[in-house]
C-alpha cells in the first residue's frame, strides 16, 4: 500500500474507536461519542489532535489482542469562541473508555501544555474507571493526572464533564478542578458503586440515586451544573468558558457590547416587602443590578439559602455572592459556607471581582450544625473572603446581624467599598432577641411584660436597627438609594481597576479544611 494512503487509513481507522456497533450502542443509550463532543463543544475546524495513534502497551489477559489506535481517549486543542482550551475526551467505545498507562499518559501530556500555554483543560469524562488488567501502572496512571490537577489549580481554570460513568478513584480528578457538569440519567458519580454500597452497608440504591447528576446537584454539592443530554451541557460549558480568563495573569474577556434595562431601576424599588420578616428572592436584586441575562448561577440546586454565580456589568465579569432570604431566611449554614467559600476561592484565583448582596441574620443554630462542625466551615467562608485580593464590593440590602456581617465581605476583613440601603439593619442581633438580653430585669418587673418587651424591641431597632450606626462609624461607607446601587457598584469597581495588596510571605496559608 502507498505510504500515503496507509496514512489515511489509519486515520480513518482512529476515528471510529471501538467500532460501529459500539457506536451504534452509544447513541441508544442517549450519548454522543468522544469525537461528536470535541466536535461540538470547539470551534467548528478548530480541533488539532494529539496522540491519535498512540496505543496500550499491555500484554496481559489478552490486552495484546484489543487494541486500539488513540487508547480509548481523545486529546487535543482547538478554540472556544476563538480562545485556545486544551481537552480531552475518554472514549467509551474503546474498552469501556478505561484508564490506562498511555490513555493517562495523553492526558497528562495535554495538561503539561496547557500549563505551560497558560489556557484551561476541558475534560470529557465517560469511562468504567482504571483498566484493570493493567494493575497497578493504571492506578499510576490516575495518580499523576491528580497530581497535575492539584498543581494546575489557580493557574489555569479546570473543567470536568461527566458525560457517563466515573466511578472510583477516577472521581477525585473532577474533584479536584473547578468546576463539575453533569448528564441527567447518563452520568454518574460515586467512590464506592451500588453492589459494593450494599453488600457493605446492606443499603438497596440505584446508580442515578446514588450518584447521578441530580443527587450530587442537591444533595452532596459535587455537582455545579445540570444538563438534560449531551448537546444542551456542551453548550453550557462553551457559555461558562466566556466569564474566565485563560490563565490567573490574565483579566476575564470584556464583551464591547451590553445591554441594560433601565426600567430595572425602578424595578428594584419594589424587590424588598415592607415587612421585614418576609422573605423575597435576592436574585431579582442581582438582576436589577447587572447587564441584561448575563446571571450564570452556580450550584443552584445546592444549599439555596445562599446565591453564588458569575454576571456581567458593562460587560465585564463579577463573582455574585449573595445571601437568599427566600431560602432559610438566608441564614449561614454549614453547606452554604462551603458552596460561598469554593466560588470566593475560584474568583479569586482567576482576578474576576467580587460583588456581594448581603441579607443574613446569622448562622444557623442547633445540634446538627453544631456537631457537625459550622464552626470550622463557616471559618472556611471567613477565610476566603479574607484572603480575596480582587476587587470587593458589598451591599447590605436588609439584615446583617452578628458574625455573620463580619463573614460576608465586611469592610473589616477588607472589604473594599460597604453599601447599605436604608432598609439594612446592621446589629449584633435582631431587635427582638436583643431587647430581651437588655431588658431583661425591666420586662420581668413590667406589670405588662409582653408590652414593655414590645416598648422596648422598638427602642432597641430605632438605635441599631439602621445603616446610619455603621455609616457614623466608617463601617459603611455610603447608604444608597437601591436604584442606585448600579451606578455606585460601576464607579466602585472602575475605581478599584489597579487594586494591588501585597501579602505576607507565606508558602501558602492553612484554610480550615
Amino acid at each position: 500500500m502507498d505510504k500515503n494512503q496507509d496514512l489515511l487509513a489509519r486515520r480513518e481507522a482512529a476515528q471510529v474507536g471501538g467500532g460501529q456497533a459500539r457506536i451504534d450502542k452509544q447513541h441508544q443509550g442517549g450519548k454522543l461519542t468522544a469525537r461528536e463532543r470535541v466536535t461540538l463543544l470547539l470551534d467548528e475546524g478548530s480541533f488539532q489532535e494529539i496522540g491519535q495513534f498512540v496505543e496500550h502497551r499491555a500484554t496481559s489477559f489478552g490486552l495484546d489482542k484489543q487494541k486500539f489506535p488513540g487508547d480509548g481517549v481523545i486529546t487535543g486543542y482547538g478554540t472556544i469562541h476563538g480562545r485556545l482550551v486544551y481537552i480531552f475526551s475518554q472514549d467509551f467505545t474503546v474498552l469501556g473508555g478505561s484508564l490506562s498507562e498511555t490513555h493517562a499518559a495523553k492526558i497528562c501530556r495535554i495538561m503539561d501544555l496547557a500549563m505551560k500555554n497558560g489556557a484551561p483543560v476541558i475534560g470529557l469524562n465517560d469511562s468504567g474507571g482504571a483498566r484493570i488488567q493493567e494493575g497497578v501502572v493504571s492506578l499510576a496512571g490516575y495518580a499523576d493526572i491528580f497530581y497535575r490537577n492539584t498543581r494546575a489549580s489557580g493557574v489555569i481554570p479546570q473543567i470536568s464533564v461527566i458525560m457517563g460513568p466515573c466511578a472510583g478513584g477516577a472521581v477525585y480528578s473532577p474533584a479536584l478542578t473547578d468546576f463539575i457538569f453533569m448528564v441527567e440519567d447518563t452520568s454518574y458519580m460515586f467512590v464506592t458503586g451500588p453492589n459494593v454500597v450494599k453488600t457493605v452497608t446492606h443499603e438497596e440504591v440505584s446508580s442515578e440515586d446514588l450518584g447521578g447528576a441530580k443527587a450530587h446537584a442537591e444533595k452532596s454539592g459535587v455537582n455545579h451544573f445540570t444538563a438534560s443530554n449531551d448537546v444542551e451541557c456542551l453548550k453550557k460549558v462553551r457559555d461558562l468558558v466566556t466569564y474566565m480568563p485563560q490563565n490567573a495573569r490574565e483579566l476575564p474577556p470584556q464583551p464591547s457590547t451590553f445591554e441594560f434595562n433601565p426600567s430595572k431601576l425602578e424595578t428594584i424599588k419594589s424587590v424588598l416587602p415592607d415587612n421585614t420578616n418576609l422573605p423575597y428572592d435576592i436574585r431579582k436584586v442581582i438582576d436589577s443590578v447587572i447587564d441584561d441575562h448575563s446571571f450564570r448561577e452556580v450550584h443552584e440546586d445546592f444549599a439555596k439559602n445562599i446565591v453564588v454565580g458569575f454576571a456581567r456589568i458593562e460587560g465585564k465579569t463579577v463573582g455574585i455572592v449573595a445571601n437568599q432570604p427566600a431560602a432559610l431566611a438566608g441564614v449561614l449554614d454549614i453547606d452554604a459556607s462551603r458552596k460561598g467559600a469554593r466560588f470566593v476561592r475560584f474568583c479569586d484565583s482567576f482576578n474576576i471581582p467580587l460583588l456581594v448582596f448581603e441579607d443574613v441574620p446569622g448562622f444557623l443554630p442547633g445540634t446538627d450544625q453544631e456537631w457537625r462542625g459550622i464552626i470550622t466551615h463557616g471559618a472556611k467562608l471567613l477565610y476566603a473572603f479574607s484572603e480575596a485580593t480582587v476587587p470587593r464590593i458589598t451591599v447590605i440590602t436588609r439584615k446583617a446581624y452578628g458574625g455573620a456581617f463580619d463573614v460576608m465581605n465586611s469592610k473589616s476583613i477588607g472589604a473594599d467599598l460597604n453599601f447599605a440601603w436604608p432598609t439594612a439593619e446592621i446589629a449584633v442581633m435582631g431587635a427582638k432577641g436583643a431587647a430581651e438580653i437588655i431588658f431583661k430585669r425591666e420586662i420581668s418587673e413590667a406589670a405588662n411584660p409582653e408590652e414593655k418587651w414590645k416598648e422596648k424591641e422598638a427602642e432597641y431597632a430605632e438605635l441599631f436597627a439602621n445603616p446610619y450606626r455603621a455609616a457614623e462609624r466608617g463601617i459603611v461607607d455610603d447608604v444608597i438609594l437601591p436604584e442606585e446601587t448600579r451606578a455606585k457598584v460601576i464607579a466602585g469597581f472602575k475605581m478599584l481597576e489597579n487594586k494591588a495588596e501585597t501579602l505576607p510571605y507565606k508558602k501558602h496559608g492553612n484554610i480550615p479544611l
